[in-house]
């Protein structure tokens, strides 16, 4: 073993191997941080995205309703006697 070699694993690791292995866990620490931001923002755009939907599906059923009532309203004016 040299000055600067380490021992890992029963494996002689010298200086570059060593920091070459440490500049790829830092590397895969910042691909984990940016990763979890932005499974955050997807998450909270999923949260939007599931909120606006439900106003839709709440607006369409509204207008459904509002529209049988207008429906019905005719019907009855249809088969209401005519005055004549």
């Amino acid at each position: 073993m040299e000055t600067g070699d380490v021992l890992y694993g029963g494996n002689i690791m010298n200086d570059d191997r060593f920091n070459s292995l440490d500049q790829k866990i830092d590397a895969l620490i910042e691909l984990c941080d940016a990763m979890k931001k932005e499974n955050q923002l997807l998450r909270a755009n999923e949260h939007n995205w599931q909120s606006e939907r439900q106003q839709l599906l709440d607006n369409n059923k509204l207008a459904k309703s509002r529209l049988e009532s207008v429906l019905n309203r005719l019907r009855s004016i249809e088969q209401a006697p005519s005055v004549s």
